[in-house]
């Protein structure tokens, strides 16, 4: 989000200040509008993806609430590399709250973690997309408006 800090001062430029910009000018800020845009959009993505590993890591909770103590299972170690393991005590778990810090708590705990930050990654993406509908539509208003200027500074030559 913190791509989204700048994005203000586009949008409080109006059509009439931006029909008295020269082409260069308009030229500049609709380079400088889809960057914004192309950022707000690659957070969306990557706010779309951690939402998901968190509905999946919930998934594997209640999953995992339902296994017996002594159960044999493969535990993952990365993405590709799982061991063979058993289950000790399905009442706690290990979260992970970033930067490799690890969290013991109760499944319920767990679960209301997962909960907690989906439900804050769902409203912070909401958010997003607002914000980037309005750039979006403030990047074609200047498209617009520099392709006017372009072919009428074409048709008087």
């Amino acid at each position: 989000m913190a791509s989204a800090k700048g994005i203000g001062a586009a949008n409080t430029i109006r059509v009439s200040d931006m029909e008295k910009m020269s082409v260069d000018q308009l030229g500049a800020l609709k380079e400088q509008s889809d960057l914004e845009v192309n950022l707000l959009q690659d957070s969306l993505n990557k706010i779309r993806t951690a939402a998901t590993r968190l509905e999946i890591a919930s998934t594997a909770l209640h999953d995992l609430s339902l296994h017996p103590q002594g159960k044999k299972m493969l535990v993952p170690l990365t993405a590709s590399l799982y061991v063979p393991g058993t289950l000790d005590d399905a009442k706690k778990v290990l979260v992970d709250v970033g930067t490799g810090y690890f969290i013991e708590k109760t499944m319920a705990e767990g679960k209301d973690y997962c909960e907690r930050k989906i439900n804050l990654l769902k409203s912070n993406y909401e958010e997003l997309v607002e914000m980037t509908s309005k750039k979006k539509s403030v990047a074609d208003d200047i498209g617009l408006i520099l392709h006017a200027k372009l072919r009428q500074s074409s048709s008087s030559s």
